[in-house]
């Protein structure tokens, strides 16, 4: 006749066989556990009795690192008050508080997951499975787009032409209009241009507004024609491929979850004026994930630095004992050379395409980026050409739309 034994019952069993003379490899040998198992039964029964073969929590009796109830409150204050916020803007927003120490982003997303305000879904795909690509300094390429279903109070629905600059992600057109026909979305275009000024590149979708590149049109359409005029290089994407401009996609998610979705309003000009304002907190003091929690602002204000650059006329020499240096602005080459008085002087690879100052005097050529010195060299041109000569760096010539490839169009049409 079988008797089954309880877990206690079998451990005392085996406890009291050694108590009776059995060795211990023995005894653990017909139990089917390890020596040092048998050694702990019969520890725990000297201490505890029958009691101390029970099994027990293995749960800590404290937890240092637990998150105070104080800041775990605050937590759920914020994401109630920001539905958009997540882990890490809420981490953010404690760091700007002062709270130390900061809970991480981990404890945080728990702590949300708890009071059930997010959804604890498991990530369709890896994080290392996404490409990022960007230009490398600001204003070289904007990416723009136009985004639809945007009601007012009575129902009327608005469009938003967007655009967003590719390397800072600093927002640069954001204009509500009724119908996103051609001129509305050109005027936008143009309100941009003049506000911010002119990028080297505009990267777009493949739609009626954008490109006549599907059309049955004669000539290139009103949005091209304003980039010939202004020296932009169009961009259109691939059909069918709209994560070729994931950034200012990536935009309207944001623009959706954090201020249409919270915010009603009557009038066009009421939501433009509320839109002016969210997109200047987007721009100067919400923290961006791709840029290190920093707002875009600061990666946008570089580009204005460079154009300040871009001519600077030498003045007159100051009555002293040495006259100051002339100064000078260049391009920089591919290769990380200038040019001055005939001669190279390397700046280096990583400025290529960027405008320098130098400064040549005391037989030394001194180049400058962004009130930096970068490279001293000595001077190699004659004294003929000592002195050298202030110019502007030339200007682009203007450059007709594209798609995907530089291929140049008539601008009349034909």
């Amino acid at each position: 006749m079988l008797v089954e034994l309880g877990l206690v019952e079998q451990r005392y069993k085996a406890v009291s066989e050694v108590f009776d003379g059995a060795t211990v490899v023995d005894v653990a040998r017909r139990n089917r556990v390890s020596r040092q198992t048998v050694h702990d039964w019969l520890r725990h029964y000297a201490s505890h009795g029958m009691a101390g073969l029970a099994d027990k929590s293995s749960k800590p009796v404290s937890c240092p690192h637990q998150m105070p109830a104080v800041v775990e409150a605050r937590v759920v204050e914020l994401r109630r008050a920001h539905p958009g916020f997540g882990p890490r803007s809420i981490a953010n927003q404690l760091r700007r508080d002062g709270l130390d120490p900061l809970p991480g982003r981990t404890s945080i997303y728990r702590a949300l997951v708890r009071h059930g305000l997010i959804d604890p879904t498991p990530r369709r795909r890896r994080r290392s499975d996404y490409k990022r690509w960007e230009r490398s300094r600001a204003m070289e390429l904007w990416q723009m787009d136009v985004v639809g279903r945007i009601e007012l109070s009575d129902g009327t629905e608005l469009s938003a032409v967007t655009g967003i600059d590719d390397h800072s992600r600093f927002c640069v057109i954001a204009k509500l209009v009724r119908r996103a026909t051609a001129r509305p979305v050109c005027d936008a275009l143009a309100e941009g241009l003049r506000r911010h000024g002119i990028p080297d590149q505009i990267l777009t979708d493949n739609g009626k507004v954008f490109t006549g590149r599907f059309g049955k049109g004669p000539g290139p359409v009103l949005f091209d024609r304003i980039c010939h005029d202004n020296g932009i290089w169009h961009l259109l994407t691939a059909p069918y491929s709209p994560t070729t401009t994931g950034k200012v996609e990536r935009l309207h998610k944001t623009m959706r979850r954090e201020f249409f979705s919270l915010n009603t309003f009557a009038t066009i000009e009421a939501a433009q004026t509320a839109l002016d304002h969210w997109v200047d907190t987007y721009n100067c003091e919400r923290d961006h994930q791709s840029l290190g929690d920093r707002p875009p602002i600061e990666r946008f204000r570089l580009a204005r630095a460079t154009a300040e650059l871009e001519v600077i006329e030498v003045g007159e020499p100051t009555p002293t004992d040495e006259p100051t240096p002339p100064r000078v602005t260049r391009r920089v080459a591919a290769n990380g050379c200038i040019s001055l008085g005939a001669h190279r002087y390397l700046a280096g690879r990583w400025l290529a395409g960027e405008v320098v100052e130098v400064v040549a005097g005391g037989g030394l050529v001194e180049i400058h980026h962004r009130g930096v010195l970068i490279a001293t060299h000595a001077h190699r041109h004659s004294a003929a050409t000592a002195a050298p000569v202030a110019r502007a760096p030339r200007a682009r010539a203007p450059r007709p739309a594209t798609i995907g490839s530089p291929v140049r169009i008539d601008p009349q049409g034909c």
